[in-house]
């Protein structure tokens, strides 16, 4: 009876503290959902709209719109935004659906935030080419916080989502094809320099969006040929608080026995993990590779 107690206190520690991580886990990726919104409706506000860049996205087209018609271009967005919203509960689900909608209001929100306490009507600098860059660089990096966690900011990203979703295209060539079609417009409103440079920003565009997200996705996975595997495995359980796969071993040529531990991490916990295997035991046989995607317990979960 004692033991049964004991084991039914045990399930609900790990499923209070199971719940807790997810909580904790929700509110984090709310947080860089959030940071991801501000940082497109920060480049919007301040380098597409004055220099009426139009690449790609629900933004470009309200900017093109807005000058078309003379009209506030944060208007057409929202408008465009619903529409397209609707689009992505129909073909990309609910889980997807509901972050896109937190996305695409904290976006719209921002950006029509921006132009009451900041308004800009003019380029801030004379340089096009220099805005394109920040425009570029802030771009890629809000999408892919956004689209690492599966959402979009609405707009035309969720048409890039569905092609992804049901053809072989990355998310960076799926927005190029979206895209593209809407910065050749520039060229009829705005004049052929910035449509030359509302199409050359989105193909750099989407090429930097695919290298960003790869970035944030990337993990070391490792092969360790040891004769210690005690005190290495207990490195990676107890200061990582990670995995591993322990598989006995035999070398080839000497019939050595010997331990192979498989084991995946991030970025900074590699550099901890691969230089304790060295001082355990500098004659371990270590592999490291990188990989692009991990899914799994503690990376990535399939929606």
């Amino acid at each position: 009876m004692k033991k049964e107690k004991s084991s039914y206190k045990n399930e609900q520690k790990l499923t209070d503290k199971g719940t807790e991580n997810r909580k904790i886990s929700i509110v984090k990726e709310y947080a860089l959902l959030t940071l991801g919104s501000l940082l497109i409706a920060l480049e919007v506000h301040l380098f597409e709209i004055p220099n009426g860049f139009t690449i790609g996205g629900v933004s470009g087209l309200g900017i093109a719109l807005g000058k078309t018609i003379n009209f506030n271009p944060s208007t057409f967005i929202v408008i465009l935004n619903v529409f397209l919203l609707l689009l992505g509960f129909i073909f990309l689900g609910k889980s997807c659906g509901i972050r896109t909608i937190y996305c695409s209001l904290a976006y719209s929100g921002f950006v029509k935030l921006f132009d009451i306490i900041m308004p800009i009507k003019e380029p801030l600098t004379n340089e096009p080419l220099l805005e394109l860059v920040c425009v570029i660089i802030i771009t890629a990096m809000g999408s892919a916080l956004i689209f690492h966690y599966e959402a979009t900011s609405g707009g035309t990203d969720i048409i890039a989502m569905i092609l992804k979703k049901f053809t072989p295209l990355d998310v960076g060539i799926a927005l190029l094809c979206v895209d593209f079609l809407i910065a050749v417009s520039a060229f009829f409103v705005f004049g052929v320099q910035t449509g030359i440079i509302s199409v050359v920003g989105v193909f750099i565009r989407g090429v930097l969006i695919d290298a960003v997200i790869e970035n944030f996705n990337s993990h070391k996975y490792f092969t360790i040929i040891t004769t210690k595997p005690d005190e290495i495995r207990k490195f990676i359980l107890d200061d990582l608080s990670r995995g591993a796969t322990v598989v006995n071993a035999e070398g080839a040529y000497t019939g050595e026995k010997k331990t192979v531990l498989y084991t995946v991490c991030r970025r900074f916990e590699a550099v901890k993990l691969r230089k304790f295997v060295r001082s355990v035991d500098p004659d371990a046989f270590v592999v490291i590779t990188t990989s692009s995607e991990i899914i799994g317990s503690g990376f990535r979960h399939i929606q």
